[in-house]
């Protein structure tokens, strides 16, 4: 994984933990791997946001954790990484790649 790649993953995880709905329960939030998958395309947020036909700031708010995608937009999202939906979504928080497990 690229050191770009890397750090938008920290920083997806950072908002993660911090984001998602006021007061909504564990089990609700959606977690995601959108930064990683962008950075490691070299998509920026405006175009990943004009290929779904969406406003780029709701790219950032998916991101973060602030906002829970429908069902349609995941499965766009996937579809434009090329990858099934569970590779970006999870309602279990992804593991961070490159760190050792202790």
């Amino acid at each position: 994984m690229s050191e770009k790649a890397g750090a938008a993953e920290g920083r997806a995880e950072n908002g993660r933990a911090r984001g998602g709905r006021a007061g909504a329960a564990p089990a609700e939030r959606i977690y995601n791997r959108i930064a990683v998958m962008r950075v490691e395309r070299g998509v920026s947020r405006r175009s990943l946001a004009e290929a779904l036909g969406v406003h780029y700031q709701t790219v950032g708010y998916l991101e973060r954790g602030e906002y829970s995608p429908s069902l349609h937009l995941a499965l766009r999202i996937a579809g434009y990484f090329g990858v099934p939906v569970e590779a970006v979504f999870s309602t279990e928080p992804f593991p961070l790649i490159g760190h050792d497990e202790r």
